[in-house]
C-alpha cells in the first residue's frame, strides 16, 4: 500500500534533523577550527585522513576533496594501517583521524606510532571526552544529539557533520592559498569542470577571419557569411580595425522576410550592433554563459575592441565542454 505523505514526511524529518545539526556545528566553531586550519596550511608534507566504516568514506571524500583544491592528501584505511599501510606516514605530515566515538579500536592502535613520529593530529569526534579526542593535538567536535536514524545507530546525522566540517576546512584553506579556478582546472584535466576551465584561446580560431566593413553591400558578403568555415558569420570592423558590429546566417533569414530589397542594403544597416565579446583569456566556461543558447558565435577582441578570434558553439562541443 502506498504511503507517501508518510514517506515524504520521513524524508523532511531527515532533512531537518540534518539541518539543524549543520546549523549547531557552524556555531562551535572557533579558535581550534582556525588553528586546524592553520595546522593544514602549513603542513610541509602531506594530510593523512583517517577513519572507519562510515567515518572511513566520509574521511575518503574529505581527502579528495584537499588534493582537488590545492592541500595534497591521501585517505588510509586504520585497519589496513596496522598492516603495512602506515609506511607513508612522515613526521612532517598532518594527520586527520575521524572517529564518533573517538575510541574505534584500529585508530587507537595506530596512535602510538602516530605519535612517536611526531605527526600532528587533528581529530574529529562527537564529542571531546574520548580517547582520540586527548590525544589529538587540536580536537574538533560535531556535538550532534541523535543520529536521524529512526534507531539512533546507522550513522546519519553524524556524517553529515562530519563531511560538512571536511567542507568547511577545505575551502578555508582554498581561500588562505588563493586557490583560483585557474588552479582548479590544473588538477581536473580530463572533467567537464576542467573543460569548462579551458581558456577561450585554447580553441578559438585566429585566421582568415571574416572581417568585412560597414558599406559592403549584403550581396557581396553572403558568400562570406554563408561559407567561412561553415561559421555563418561576419564581423564588421570601422578603418582602425576596431568592432563595429556582426552578422549571421540566422539574422539573414530574420531580414529576408522583412526586406525585398536586403541584397541591396549594407551591413552597415542591417549589423547587429555592439554585440556580445569576450577576451581570450577568459575561460570557456565563462564563453558558454554568454551564449546561453541565444547565440552560436563569440567574438575575441583585444583591450582595444579588435577583433582577433571568434569562438563558434561547434568548437566547444567539439572539445566535449558540455
Amino acid at each position: 500500500m502506498k504511503d507517501f505523505k508518510n514517506i515524504i514526511k520521513w524524508g523532511k524529518e531527515t532533512l531537518s534533523n540534518e539541518s539543524k545539526a549543520l546549523e549547531h556545528l557552524e556555531s562551535l566553531l572557533d579558535d581550534k577550527f582556525a588553528r586546524a586550519v592553520e595546522a593544514l596550511f602549513n603542513c610541509k608534507g602531506k594530510v593523512v585522513v583517517s577513519g572507519m566504516g562510515k567515518s572511513g568514506h566520509i574521511g575518503n571524500k574529505i581527502a579528495a576533496t584537499f588534493s582537488s583544491t590545492g592541500t595534497p592528501a591521501v585517505f588510509i584505511n586504520p585497519a589496513e594501517g596496522g598492516h603495512g599501510d602506515l609506511g607513508i606516514v612522515v613526521g612532517n605530515d598532518v594527520i586527520i583521524a575521524i572517529s564518533k566515538s573517538g575510541e574505534t579500536r584500529e585508530i587507537s592502535v595506530m596512535l602510538p606510532f602516530i605519535k612517536r613520529l611526531g605527526v600532528f593530529i587533528i581529530s574529529i569526534t562527537n564529542n571531546l571526552d574520548n580517547t582520540l579526542a586527548r590525544a589529538a593535538d587540536i580536537s574538533l567536535g560535531i556535538d550532534i544529539g541523535e543520529e536521524a536514524c529512526p534507531n539512533n545507530l546507522a550513522p546519519t546525522t553524524s556524517t553529515t557533520a562530519t563531511l560538512a566540517l571536511g567542507d568547511a576546512l577545505a575551502v578555508a584553506l582554498m581561500k588562505m592559498r588563493d586557490f583560483k579556478p585557474e588552479n582548479f582546472a590544473m588538477f581536473h584535466p580530463a572533467g567537464s569542470l576542467g573543460k569548462q576551465l579551458l581558456r577561450v584561446e585554447d580553441l578559438m580560431e585566429t585566421d582568415d577571419l571574416p572581417l568585412v566593413k560597414s558599406e559592403i553591400k549584403i550581396r557581396d558578403v553572403l558568400q562570406e557569411i554563408l561559407s567561412h568555415r561553415n561559421r555563418g558569420v561576419a564581423i564588421v570592423v570601422d578603418d582602425k580595425g576596431k568592432l563595429e558590429g556582426i552578422l549571421v546566417d540566422g539574422d539573414l533569414k530574420r531580414l529576408l522576410l522583412k526586406y525585398d530589397n536586403l541584397l541591396e542594403m549594407t551591413m552597415g544597416s542591417v549589423m547587429t550592433k555592439n554585440p556580445k565579446t569576450i577576451s581570450k583569456l577568459s575561460f570557456v566556461g565563462e564563453a558558454l554563459k554568454l551564449m546561453e543558447g541565444k547565440i552560436t558565435s563569440l567574438i575575441i577582441v583585444d583591450s582595444d575592441n579588435r577583433p582577433e578570434g571568434l569562438i563558434h558553439i561547434h568548437d566547444i562541443l567539439e572539445a566535449k565542454v558540455i
